[in-house]
């Protein structure tokens, strides 16, 4: 039975992922070149409050209880939208410091390897 419910949980995370527009955002804004775009992809959190404000008032005026889910579901990606920008600035400051100890390792290398080959020209001559 847990086996059955852990591949459920499986499959179900593999569709959401794949055909779920907010999902295939979040995961394009997680690439190194998609960092950048984490605040403004907070803007996209507007219309899914709106959503769930129209929701909310249709439900206080006698309309259908499965509005509710609509509700639940437009909050849901509203709050996937306004984490995704600090989230995404963490990871841009964690990339843009790999990259700069990246470069002067490359810097350090060729700095060494100059001297090196003077030293080695040097002994020759």
């Amino acid at each position: 039975m847990i086996r059955l419910i852990w591949n459920l949980s499986i499959r179900t995370r593999l569709f959401l992922r794949t055909w779920m527009p907010t999902n295939i955002l979040l995961d394009a804004i997680r690439t190194r070149r998609g960092l950048r775009w984490g605040i403004p992809a907070m803007l996209l959190a507007i219309p899914y409050l709106l959503i769930a404000n129209l929701c909310v008032q249709a439900i206080a005026d006698n309309g259908p209880g499965w509005l509710h889910l609509v509700v639940l579901w437009s909050i849901r990606n509203s709050l996937k939208m306004l984490w995704i920008g600090p989230v995404s600035v963490i990871l841009l400051i964690g990339a843009r410091l790999r990259e700069r100890a990246e470069r002067r390792r490359q810097q350090r290398a060729e700095v060494s390897e100059t001297t090196e080959e003077s030293r080695a020209d040097a002994l020759v001559h």
